[in-house]
């Protein structure tokens, strides 16, 4: 390989030539753009330049420069190597998406995570980080904006089936690009690294940190059942929660995904018992139906809303893409699986909640799921209840813990964040830096309560960048439609732009019913951008402005 690229370095070398080296070297030359070293594992001294190939530091190769530090092919040894160069006219697009370099002293650094992650383990981290307390709270929400049996099934199966077209876009991205990072890198791939940097941003400033906080306050909300606290023990208990699955998925990501397998089981055991229960106990004369009002588009809507907060969590598996075995193959086979599995789930356990419960008594009890199972297994219905909360909250912080950091990672590696986060721990392999500072910043939010202002404005944020994402599928199609794509989203572009549409309406009717939340949300992106722009010019020797311009080709 070594002397393949060498021989493209040699001044005057053959134009013809050198575009059937690069045809040999990737075995993929489509329209004269070639993808070379895709995925490849290769060698490099760190005195290597590939002249020719690109411009290495002040020079230039056709008006075309790719500035590496000092001149050399270091590149931080952590960050991804990206460049775009023109031969004989052409353009030339070259990744190194995994790599090995050689250091003076003989040892070699390992730039990427290793792939210990199966299908099981991806399905569980889709499940497990969906499932939460909202279906144990939210059809309340839902009753209160429609009134008839079929209208309450309808709108969760939609809100199930809208999810499943998201995913399904997750899946084609994920299987051409099947890198660690996940939704970062297709924003990056698409849009520019400033898009992908506001992601990044908000995720950990708010969206994610905001919710990982929520959370864990939520589990001992739900322990007070046992035992009544404070609301400093409460607060002492949700960081203490978040420490120790932080400190699990330090030390190796095979124990993160064995916790969530854990309680991904544990959670849909106690989801089906409470189903069965429901299904062998006898209707109540209050479980009648109730005379239903018209049905209107507008109800709809906010009942869709509530059914989306549920549905959250299916895009958290694409962060560990890059850790998941066989993953043009198991990414998509985990999104479509463990989304079908939570649809079956949630119109099961809704359909429960309605055969014993009148819809007035679902609207009146806030703890839909706690009055359902105390009608169909008695006094201790409530207390299985809260225990099963808990058990679904547990899982999916671990699923956040789990997939989320990966995101700061690859920022770091991109050179957009810290170079810390972007450390693999030598021993765990996992990046240990980013996990813990994701803990950190959300025990600083548990400690001020400022998570409970931020975690309004995390929807807003979520779905944009949901839409945006989706929206890259078709971005990428018409301008890269070259990249292998192992497998192609179901419906398109019907379904993809039905979830953009859906995706744009959510966000115009927060903005309306919610404007102070909704405006303080875009601002806190918008916030982001001097940022990435002094960040670019002071702390980045190498801001990849020529990404942007790659991706334009």
């Amino acid at each position: 390989m070594r002397e393949l690229l060498g021989s493209l370095g040699q001044p005057g070398a053959d134009a013809a030539h050198t575009g059937e080296l690069l045809f040999t070297i990737d075995e993929h030359a489509h329209n004269g753009l070639a993808t070379a070293l895709w995925e490849r594992v290769f060698l490099y001294r760190l005195e290597a330049r590939l002249r020719g190939l690109c411009a290495i530091g002040e020079h230039a190769h056709n008006g075309l420069a790719t500035p590496l530090w000092d001149g050399v092919f270091l590149y931080r040894l952590e960050t991804r190597l990206r460049g775009l160069c023109a031969i004989d006219g052409r353009l030339l697009e070259w990744h190194a998406r995994s790599f090995i370099i050689e250091r003076p002293n003989g040892m070699q650094l390992r730039s990427e995570l290793p792939r210990s992650l199966g299908f099981t383990d991806a399905a569980a981290i889709v499940v497990g980080t969906i499932i939460g307390a909202g279906i144990f709270l939210v059809p309340s929400l839902v009753a209160q904006s429609l009134t008839s049996p079929s209208a309450i099934l309808g709108v969760w199966i939609f809100g199930g089936v809208l999810s499943f077209f998201g995913a399904l876009a997750f899946a084609e991205l994920g299987a051409m690009t099947p890198a660690t990072g996940g939704q970062y890198v297709y924003l990056r791939e698409a849009y520019g690294t400033m898009v992908a940097f506001l992601f990044g941003w908000t995720y950990f400033l708010t969206a994610v940190s905001a919710a990982i906080a929520w959370l864990g306050v939520s589990f001992s909300v739900y322990l007070g059942y046992f035992f009544p606290m404070s609301n400093m023990m409460e607060r002492a208990i949700g960081i203490a929660l978040i420490g120790i699955i932080a400190a699990v998925n330090y030390r190796g990501v095979r124990f993160g995904a064995g916790v969530q397998k854990t309680f991904t089981a544990a959670k849909i055991f106690g989801i089906a018992t409470l189903i069965v229960s429901a299904f062998f106990a006898t209707p109540t004369p209050s479980a009648a139906p109730s005379t239903a009002a018209a049905f209107s588009f507008s109800a709809f809507g906010v009942g869709l809303i509530a059914c989306l907060l549920s549905y959250d969590g299916w895009a958290a598996v694409s962060a560990v893409s890059g850790e998941i075995r066989d993953p043009k193959r198991n990414v998509l086979r985990a999104l479509a699986a463990g989304v079908l599995l939570v649809i079956l789930i949630y119109t099961l356990t809704n359909y429960a909640y309605l055969r014993v419960l009148s819809i007035p008594e679902i609207v009146a009890g806030s703890r839909v799921g706690s009055t359902l199972a105390e009608r169909t297994l008695g006094p201790t219905g409530g207390a299985m209840i809260s225990v099963l909360i808990m058990i679904s909250i547990v899982g999916a912080v671990n699923g956040w813990l789990l997939t989320q950091p990966r995101v700061y990672f690859a920022q770091a590696r991109d050179g957009l964040f810290f170079r810390k986060f972007g450390e693999i721990h030598p021993r765990y392999q996992t990046p240990g830096f980013s996990i813990v500072m994701q803990f950190a910043w959300a025990a600083v939010l548990i400690l001020t309560g400022s998570f409970e202002v931020l975690v309004s404005y995390a929807m807003f944020a979520l779905w944009l960048f949901y839409a945006l994402t989706v929206a890259a599928v078709i971005v990428l199609r018409i301008r890269r439609p070259h990249l292998p794509r192992p497998y192609r989203m179901w419906g398109y572009p019907v379904t993809p732009v039905l979830f953009i549409g859906v995706a744009l309406w959510f966000l115009v009717n927060t903005m309306l019913e919610r404007p102070i939340p909704s405006l303080t949300a875009l601002a806190i992106i918008l916030a982001g951008i001097p940022v990435y722009f002094v960040w670019t010019r002071y702390f980045m020797l190498e801001p990849e402005a020529h990404v942007s311009r790659k991706l334009s080709v």
